[in-house]
């Protein structure tokens, strides 16, 4: 069974960057889907960004779209989001997770990811 553990996540003022990390353990990594969430105090957990097994497709929340980029290592079962120019409206708890079952056209469900880290506080000072 595959675990997720985040990390990077901080205390950062208002156009500083952030890159948070994923390690993945406990089973093959490469066929997964990897995404990053996030969730803000009373809001709705939300898709970041995702990215499937290949590497090929890539979704981007339209309010991180040119700041964020996503990326996998699979030599070293690890994800990436690299948070540039950080807003504090990107204050959140930001979770990774991983999924056999997502496809392009599905893969900002939160609902067809599996395995779930515990998250990553992401705090963005004005």
């Amino acid at each position: 069974q595959v675990q997720m553990v985040e990390s990077g996540g901080g205390l950062v003022q208002a156009g500083g960057s952030l890159r948070l990390s994923c390690s993945a353990s406990g089973g093959s990594f490469t066929k997964y889907g990897m995404g990053w969430f996030r969730q803000a105090s009373g809001k709705e957990r939300e898709a970041v960004a995702t990215l499937s097994w290949s590497g090929t497709n890539k979704y981007y929340a339209d309010s991180v779209k040119g700041r964020f980029t996503i990326w996998r290592d699979d030599a070293n079962n690890t994800a990436y989001l690299q948070m540039n120019s950080l807003k504090p409206e990107d204050t959140a708890l930001y979770h990774c997770a991983a999924s056999l079952r997502t496809t392009r056209t599905t893969m900002a469900n939160s609902l067809l990811y599996d395995y779930w880290g515990q998250g990553t506080q992401v705090t963005v000072s004005s």
